[in-house]
């Protein structure tokens, strides 16, 4: 299967709340690629890998980060690929990460990053939202994603 999501969070600590996002696109059959990078501390590593996601396949982003929470805006200043931002609430945040989500959400025009919720259920909508995004120009998947939303439905009906 080839790998059409990349994932990539500033610090290890967040894996278990991406975890949502790596399950989610599993659950659709969707396969991704999960990094650990910073926008501050790596920010050259971070470039690289990011010029090399499209030639490699893979068609949408998702970007992890608390606190200043730049990751998604650094990813989405070197691709042109869709950017899912995906605030986290981390020991040091402000509000329950108000602080990650408002510096996610405020990208200048012209650098557009997709900003979900905050934490793991926002991890879980960012990977409905890509496999949605790669859905456009897959049938196939369309279709698991319209069962996947039923199943939601139907599991909400049978209480």
């Amino acid at each position: 299967m080839t790998v059409r999501v990349a994932i990539v969070m500033g610090s290890a600590s967040d894996r278990p709340t991406m975890e949502a996002a790596v399950t989610t696109l599993r659950e659709l059959g969707v396969e991704a690629e999960v990094k650990v990078l910073s926008a501050h501390r790596t920010p050259d590593a971070l470039r690289e890998w990011v010029r090399g996601l499209e030639p490699g396949g893979v068609r949408v982003v998702i970007a992890a980060a608390g606190g200043a929470a730049h990751l998604a805006g650094a990813v989405a200043a070197h691709t042109t690929l869709p950017v899912i931002g995906v605030p986290l609430d981390t020991p040091n945040a402000v509000g329950g990460g108000l602080d990650a989500l408002l510096s996610t959400v405020q990208m200048p025009r012209g650098i557009p990053v997709a900003t979900v919720a905050v934490g793991e259920p926002g991890a879980a909508n960012a990977g409905i939202l890509a496999a949605q995004i790669l859905a456009t120009s897959d049938a196939d998947l369309a279709k698991r994603v319209r069962a996947h939303r039923e199943a939601m439905a139907e599991k909400i009906l049978r209480g």
